[in-house]
């Protein structure tokens, strides 16, 4: 289990908005919904848990 695996875990259960890097494009304010699989479904899409970087959990709440 990495770092950004146990933080999008707190902020499902926290219900936070996230921002975070991938694939060289940035997401901001995203809502993580579910883990499966080291994939994490959000609002906008699906994203690899992997591949993820510079992940910020944001204090708003949705």
């Amino acid at each position: 289990m990495n770092i950004e695996f146990r933080f999008l875990q707190k902020a499902i259960e926290d219900k936070n908005y996230v921002t975070f890097s991938y694939e060289n494009n940035s997401f901001k304010q995203i809502k993580p919904l579910r883990i499966s699989n080291n994939v994490v479904k959000c609002d906008v899409g699906s994203f690899e848990i992997s591949k993820i970087k510079k992940l910020t959990i944001l204090k708003e709440r949705f």
